[in-house]
């Protein structure tokens, strides 16, 4: 419990801080209820699963998680993933999806992979999550419009094309509650940011719905029968081994994301909060929270971005915060359970438009694909192309590839290999010797790894049959992978084929092990290294002495 532990040596488990906190939880609490059951409504789940995730989920990363101040529950960046595969394997599938991922979430923490998780571009982040803000809006149209569609669509442009057909035919009272909620949502935090907007859009919806019953209407009590006013109860989720093979990607997926977000929002409570996360420590509470969610009726949680800023907002310092906020949901629940029955569809709707919006990060978008390099827009623009028409896990593996390539490229172009004999002249003019003739110094800049090795060989091609000397100056090469030392071993063979001797200067210690240990240094002897050109040059100049 390493969060707890550190908030306890920096004293923030004192009573002095115990009322900012329950002030704190109290609140994320109540904005956790209307979003815990919008986002399990959209993933094909119950409200109330949305509501137990929230609380198993929330407590578990509070005890055992790396941050002090995050929340954790149902996000809008699962949606997309959730929904498919509770289409896919039905509820008990994405439990069980669920369970295995917080397992692989667990292995990667305890694998240290905390700090590799940071290394994804952002033209890939902010792809994919601008596509997934995309799919959140147009999936909502139906509940939020009131619309009555026929068959079943598959494919994005087949949804989308389905719901701008029907959508002539909306259903008027549904959607001005919608458009009242979405109202709410946009108006309340400019009058106050004391109350949270989703809990008004929702109080307010619920209410005219209860007292005017408007026909037609769908709330949660006519499409999923209330919810129960009960805890939830350990039941281990039915599967078998066959099960659990097919369910390996998607549970992947699940780790994946979950792993992102989780850290990308603990960063983001670091910067507010002035702490440092443990991002492997991080990764483990949310495995454990994903493990034991899906015990309890729940389903895939991560850290939640928006709470997390809530609860920082709101004095939140310590796991106090996120233990009250799972303490108030269970009290909604216990308490207020009968009265959601009343709870518009079209309002959690209009929540999650307001929540795709500020997921979609539009203007972060337009800003990078006016300003960022065309390669790194390219690769933006494919991974939201394949988040939105085709799938989200090809949507992150293309761009991640992409962006590796283009990243090797461009270290690639950033390799220089040039002629150093001029310059080398010039800053030994007060030597008492001279470059012999025939001898040829070349430069090399930058990483020597298999993208630059074939530049290398094509530069110095040339050279080798015609040079008497050729001296290969590596003084700024930071490192070199397995294709570099075999690009080496390749021209120290073409200089012993034309009878030139190949002499390398200023190989830094990591550099000169790694071609020590593949041999390469044995094969070209003693004296073909030295700390640099000068010492070389004098070394020859007192043995032609």
């Amino acid at each position: 419990m390493i969060a707890i532990v550190e908030a306890a040596r920096a004293g923030l488990l004192q009573q002095k801080h115990l009322p900012k906190n329950l002030v704190a939880g109290v609140i994320v609490g109540i904005i956790a209820l209307p979003l815990a059951m919008a986002f399990a409504i959209a993933s094909g789940a119950k409200p109330e699963q949305g509501l137990y995730t929230a609380i198993v989920a929330g407590l578990m990363t509070s005890l055992f998680g790396g941050s002090r101040t995050q929340i954790s529950g149902p996000t809008g960046a699962f949606i997309v993933i959730l929904a498919g595969i509770t289409a896919q394997y039905g509820i008990v599938g994405l439990q069980v999806a669920t369970l295995m991922a917080g397992c692989m979430l667990v292995a990667m923490g305890l694998a240290r992979m905390g700090g590799v998780i940071k290394y994804i571009p952002d033209p890939v982040i902010i792809g994919f999550t601008t596509g997934i803000g995309v799919i959140i809006w147009i999936g909502q149209w139906k509940d939020f419009f009131g619309l009555a569609l026929s068959g079943s669509a598959t494919h994005f442009h087949e949804k989308l094309w389905q719901l701008l057909t029907a959508l002539p035919q909306l259903h008027l009272a549904t959607t001005g509650l919608a458009a009242l909620s979405l109202a709410l949502l946009i108006l309340t935090p400019r009058v106050t940011k004391r109350v949270p907007a989703p809990l008004v859009a929702m109080v307010t919806a619920t209410v005219l719905q209860s007292i005017f019953h408007f026909d037609g209407v769908a709330t949660i009590g006519s499409a999923f029968g209330g919810i129960p006013q009960t805890l939830p109860s350990f039941s281990v989720p039915a599967f078998t081994v066959s099960d659990a093979l097919h369910l390996i990607g998607p549970a992947f997926t699940i780790a994946l994301l979950g792993a992102i977000e989780s850290l990308l929002s603990a960063v983001v409570a670091d910067g507010m909060a002035g702490t440092r996360h443990d991002s492997n420590q991080e990764l483990i509470g949310q495995g454990i929270a994903n493990i034991v969610s899906p015990l309890f009726g729940g389903f895939a949680a991560t850290g939640a971005i928006a709470r997390t800023a809530a609860n920082i907002r709101n004095g939140g310092n310590s796991p106090v915060a996120g233990i009250i906020h799972t303490i108030t949901l269970l009290a909604i629940i216990l308490a207020l359970a009968p009265l959601a029955a009343y709870i518009p569809l079209c309002s959690l709707a209009a929540i999650l438009f307001v929540i795709a919006y500020n997921m979609s990060e539009v203007r972060h978008f337009l800003r990078m694909a006016r300003t960022a390099p065309s390669p790194d827009v390219g690769v933006m623009l494919v991974t939201f192309a394949l988040t939105v028409f085709s799938d989200l896990v090809i949507a992150v593996n293309v761009g991640v590839i992409l962006a590796s390539l283009l990243f090797m490229r461009r270290m690639a172009d950033a390799v220089r290999i040039e002629n150093d004999n001029e310059s080398f002249k010039a800053a030994t003019a007060h030597e008492d010797f001279d470059l012999p003739a025939g001898t040829m110094i070349y430069d090399i800049e930058g990483p020597f790894f298999f993208a630059a090795a074939e530049k290398l060989e094509r530069v110095l091609e040339s050279v080798q049959a015609h040079a008497d000397t050729l001296i290969l100056r590596m003084r700024r090469v930071p490192f070199i992978d397995a294709t570099g030392i075999e690009t080496l071993a390749e021209i120290a063979d073409d200089c012993r084929q034309f009878d030139t001797r190949l002499v390398i200067c200023g190989l830094r210690s990591n550099v000169r092990r790694k071609i020590d240990r593949a041999g390469l240094g044995s094969r070209l002897g003693k004296h073909a290294f030295y700390p640099s050109v000068t010492d070389f040059m004098r070394a020859e100049h007192g043995t032609n002495k």
